[in-house]
């Protein structure tokens, strides 16, 4: 591999995706490989939320509910997110968050596998280092539910089929682990589960607009995400869900809104669930953040998704390849695999001493990156706006950094509260 700068621009001279960049609004000066946490701002976002803040709101008024459309925006929006990731047009609905929406999904393929079985499974299946909310979500249903099921967590992603069993439920797995981002092969994990007579539900936080995700082809019964990361929808924007076609009308979930009933304006004082992907909403949409993302998916439209996991890809690899040459002999642990295709669009790397003061000062220098507790530096690359000069310039500061051990300095020690 040749890891010159000379090289870096010839492959940004021949990147497909190159042209992408220019529909974001990045600060001079700053080489942003954190979009795996937050994704970069998409240009006319900020132009689009004014509309709506000055023209429907302060013009319109509740006449935009139905003028501007305000009320469809959870259906309208999930139509641009449907081609992302591989789902069956009406599958997906955009609402709440990742969190609320898993404990709607956990509960309803709950029911569902009850409904399905004639025993009863009373395993709900996923690995120790899930995201934890994941964990958090399905521990406090089993609460909720007089703990008639039973969390089980593997220590390892390879440990994950050995696990299953026909006392299985639910298998609960996140596609691309947010600490190493060694990622699941969906298709193979979600056969076996079905073999079994177990569900599945995908959290595809750290794969949605990274790469292809394919749930329909999948065969996958539920999945969750964020859309604030690889999709840029702004911090905090909505999370969404998918619920598979022949799921749809058999199942319930636990918040039953008034947004969820057949027909809501209808003020109806007994709630009749709706039968289409509806049934997943609860309360009113958050119309500023709903139409923020409505105009950063806009970037989607014509994104080749084979191109941009080639990128991602190839970015990984070319970091990889550079601090494994410019940074040796500096007790960096890759906990990545380097295998391509057993990752996502993150690389992660551990320090003896924390790490936390080296990303402090990577950050100091223009480089943004992050840590995760106790010892990971974790480097995001989003395809779309990142290129493989940014990546080399990237390794080129870090270097100096861990050569002069500028990170030791007090400041860079001194912890923030968010990481």
């Amino acid at each position: 591999m040749d890891l010159s700068i000379a090289a870096a621009k010839a492959l940004d001279a021949a990147d497909p995706l190159a042209g992408k960049a220019d529909q974001f609004s990045l600060p001079d000066g700053v080489i942003y490989l954190d979009g795996n946490s937050l994704g970069a701002l998409p240009k006319g976002v900020d132009q689009r939320v004014a509309n709506t803040l000055a023209n429907e709101w302060g013009t319109g008024l509740i006449r935009s509910w139905n003028s501007a459309g305000w009320v469809d925006l959870p259906q309208s929006v999930a139509a641009k997110l449907e081609t992302v990731i591989g789902a069956e047009p009406g599958s997906v609905v955009i609402a709440d968050s990742t969190s609320v929406n898993l404990f709607k999904l956990l509960a309803a393929a709950l029911e569902r596998a009850a409904a399905m079985e004639a025993g009863k499974r009373r395993k709900i299946l996923t690995e120790r280092d899930n995201f934890p909310t994941d964990n958090y979500i399905a521990e406090g249903l089993i609460r909720l539910t007089g703990e008639t099921h039973e969390l089980v967590r593997v220590d390892t992603p390879q440990a994950v089929l050995p696990a299953l069993d026909e006392d299985v439920a639910i298998v609960m797995l996140t596609h691309v682990n947010y600490r190493n981002g060694f990622r699941h092969d969906m298709a193979a994990v979600t056969a076996a589960a079905h073999a079994v007579g177990a569900l599945v539900i995908w959290d595809l936080a750290h794969s949605a607009g990274a790469m292809q995700v394919e749930l329909a082809a999948a065969r996958v019964d539920f999945a969750v995400g964020c859309t604030y990361k690889y999709l840029n929808g702004g911090p905090g924007a909505p999370g969404y869900l998918y619920v598979a076609p022949h799921h749809l009308g058999h199942c319930q979930q636990p918040l039953s809104g008034w947004f969820a009933h057949a027909d809501p304006f209808a003020f109806s004082p007994d709630y009749q669930p709706a039968s289409d992907i509806t049934q997943f909403l609860c309360g009113t949409p958050p119309v500023l953040s709903m139409v923020a993302l409505d105009q950063a998916l806009d970037v989607w439209a014509d994104v080749d998704l084979a191109a941009l996991r080639k990128k991602s890809l190839d970015l990984a690899d070319y970091f990889i390849g550079l601090i494994d040459d410019k940074c040796a002999g500096h007790d960096l642990t890759l906990i990545t695999p380097r295998e391509r295709h057993q990752r996502g669009s993150q690389v992660s790397f551990t320090h003896p001493d924390g790490g936390y003061a080296m990303m402090s000062a990577l950050i100091a220098a223009g480089v943004i990156g992050d840590f995760r507790s106790p010892d990971i530096l974790r480097f995001g690359f989003a395809p779309l706006y990142i290129g493989f000069a940014d990546v080399w310039h990237a390794v080129d500061k870090f270097a100096h950094i861990l050569e002069t051990r500028q990170w030791d300095a007090p400041q860079f020690h001194a912890r923030k509260t968010v990481t």
